[in-house]
């Protein structure tokens, strides 16, 4: 049984947190050479929606590491990490919530070059704004359903857990048949054999 006041609560900070909550414009991200500590207090800033699990950080000095080492983002220059090394970290913590590790290495520019990851990163910084959007008229109507009495806050409740784990599960699906596309070349029997 979920208390209605609660979830309805709950919801609303939710959607009042969206409401002034942006990813950092490419120009705000800092370029002036950050050491590791002070990337890990900017990061823990600008991805404070995601949840610490256990207790831990939203990203560790040893998964920055591992992330350069398997080269799914540049290494620091003498230690230093520069604005673009930081748009990789929010990109990647933001779809690791999600996505494995090879999926995210084929939606981010492996090139390393500024110039293509300022594109990735202000593409993917305004996908997250629009998403945003329509997440909080989606919270503001379960919101609404749950001023509905304690009995039918349980079967909304019930509900709009289920609903986001259908959007989750075709929002997996469809990510992965496009990435399995690409480099693909165009047939009616390739497309096929990846429905």
């Amino acid at each position: 049984m979920y208390d209605a006041d609660l979830v309805a609560g709950k919801l609303r900070r939710w959607r009042n947190y969206l409401h002034t909550y942006t990813l950092p414009e490419w120009e705000q991200i800092p370029d002036l050479g950050l050491y590791m500590d002070q990337v890990l207090t900017l990061l823990s800033q600008y991805l404070s929606f995601l949840p610490a699990i256990d207790g831990e950080q939203v990203i560790t000095t040893s998964a920055i590491n591992n992330y350069v080492r398997t080269k799914l983002m540049p290494p620091p220059n003498k230690k230093k990490y520069m604005r673009m090394h930081i748009a990789y970290l929010i990109m990647i913590c933001s779809l690791k919530q999600a996505m494995s590790m090879s999926e995210i290495q084929k939606m981010i520019p492996v090139s390393f070059h500024e110039q293509d990851m300022k594109k990735a990163y202000t593409e993917f910084s305004h996908q997250y704004a629009e998403f945003v959007k329509i997440f909080i008229e989606l919270l503001e109507k379960e919101a609404e359903k749950m001023s509905d009495g304690p009995e039918e806050t349980s079967l909304n409740t019930e509900s709009f857990i289920l609903l986001n784990a259908v959007i989750a599960n075709f929002s997996k699906l469809i990510t992965t048949k496009l990435l399995g596309l690409q480099g693909q070349p165009f047939s009616e029997e390739a497309v096929a054999d990846k429905i």
